[in-house]
């Protein structure tokens, strides 16, 4: 006699929370921080598939979910989040999982840049709205729909993620990247 319905649905059920859970487990989550110009900071988490950071460049179909969080000195001045994606949102995003980097035009020798809420003119993050921007002039926050000027650094600088926590005066951040460049 072979098993009854009710053992052949609680073996259905098992192995589809197995798969469930098997999905679930194979994401990777890592946060950045940024250091910008006169005080200007942001904190960030993205998910994205496990198999994309085999990849040579992740970009922005590959992430699951999002987040950034925009401070002054230490005082949060805004945040967005991918769920608030609308057709008309900026968003473009270059991560090199190789090295755990956010590359830009500069990086790549063509013109791109990181879009994250707000354009190549950083004006464009809503109101409130907070938004980055990272291309081929420099590396700035967008607040209020405004572009934040002396938010703005050198677009050739390092940009890092990290599996560790960080915080929105980027210490954490800082260690890793010497330790990542250091043998």
């Amino acid at each position: 006699m072979g098993p009854t319905r009710r053992a052949v649905r609680s073996m259905q059920v098992l192995v589809a929370c197995m798969f469930a859970f098997a999905q679930t487990a194979t994401a990777a989550t890592l946060n950045m921080c940024w250091t910008g110009g006169n005080g200007y900071t942001m904190t960030g988490r993205m998910e994205l598939p496990d198999s994309a950071m085999r990849k040579t460049l992740v970009r922005e179909t590959d992430i699951t979910a999002f987040k950034i969080t925009g401070y002054f000195n230490g005082t949060r001045v805004g945040s967005w989040n991918l769920i608030e994606k609308t057709p008309d949102t900026s968003w473009s995003l270059y991560f090199d999982p190789a090295t755990f980097t956010f590359p830009t035009a500069i990086d790549l020798n063509r013109q791109v840049s990181q879009e994250w809420n707000a354009n190549g003119n950083v004006d464009d993050c809503g109101n409130p709205g907070f938004g980055f921007n990272a291309g081929n002039f420099a590396q700035d926050v967008c607040i209020n729909g405004q572009y934040i000027e002396p938010s703005s650094i050198d677009p050739e600088t390092t940009f890092f993620a990290t599996y560790d926590p960080v915080t929105p005066d980027c210490r954490s951040v800082a260690a890793l990247s010497k330790s990542r460049i250091q043998p």
